[in-house]
């Protein structure tokens, strides 16, 4: 890869990372807004690396104003609002790239694809309801049909859910450690019914990818396992042993750090 793209990668890495510790100072009640000072009217055009950041974070953005951490955020509505302008959803491929002259795609190439483009409408999907929330009737004009009085709230719903296979509980735990971020109050869809008819995979996916050392994709499965318990469901594991122990063998990054902290605000019954 070119000294170029890594410099590019890295800058938008440090992006994600920043406005992540500014979502999680917001949701611990440490003051200041979410999104940065320039995300106010007026005071020049946002850096892109920021907007993707919040594209990338999604949901999670408003996820102190879900949890009922902090009151309405005009500047996190408006830095969601600007990144979808910058990154709509029609940006992202929902299908593989077209391959060189006489090369086919293998099967696993465009299965790995279509994930992706699954994963990405629902995270965007999550981000039009709490957006036609936050704008009322102005959200139409990011997401047709938000506030369609006889439309599901936010926007259309993707086609299906990630429902797991009895054999396949790995790959189809890691998708939804993927959309950890609409494990947030306010948000139900057939994801949210997937986790509940499906929590054992839920779990054992936690705490098969702790004992792996992948601590982020463990937190965020831990937090929907923390949706669970809110929701009033049964779990097969305690939740808040392996948030501690999460805690203490964790990455050290504030995207890791948010998905623990929202976890625990679920289980405080945190909510909008």
């Amino acid at each position: 890869m070119p000294t170029a793209d890594l410099a590019l990668r890295d800058e938008y890495a440090a992006a994600v990372e920043r406005l992540a510790g500014h979502t999680l100072d917001a949701l611990r009640g440490a003051g200041g807004a979410v999104a940065p000072a320039p995300a106010f009217p007026g005071t020049g055009p946002l850096p892109r690396p920021v907007l993707a950041a919040a594209r990338v974070l999604g949901p999670d953005v408003l996820a102190p104003q879900a949890l009922g951490a902090t009151g309405p955020d005009e500047q996190a509505v408006l830095l969601l609002t600007e990144a979808h302008r910058a990154f709509p959803p029609s940006a992202f491929p929902s299908s593989p790239a077209t391959p060189p002259s006489g090369v086919s795609p293998s099967s696993a190439d465009e299965e790995r694809a279509a994930g992706a483009a699954l994963v990405t409408a629902w995270r965007d999907w999550g981000t039009a309801v709490l957006l036609a929330r936050a704008l009322g009737p102005a959200a139409d004009a990011l997401f047709p049909g938000a506030t369609d009085e006889h439309a599901d709230p936010g926007a259309p719903r993707p086609g299906h859910a990630p429902h797991p296979e009895p054999y396949a509980w790995q790959s189809w735990s890691v998708r939804m450690a993927q959309l950890s971020a609409l494990a947030l109050p306010g948000l139900d869809g057939p994801v949210h019914d997937a986790a509940r008819e499906h929590s054992l995979a839920l779990a054992r996916g936690a705490v098969r990818s702790l004992l792996r050392c992948d601590q982020r994709v463990a937190a965020r499965l831990t937090r929907w396992l923390a949706w669970l318990a809110a929701d009033g469901q049964e779990l097969p594991l305690e939740v808040e042993p392996m948030l501690e122990r999460i805690r203490t063998v964790g990455d050290g990054s504030a995207r890791t750090a948010l998905e623990l902290a929202v976890a625990e605000r679920l289980l405080t019954g945190g909510a909008s």
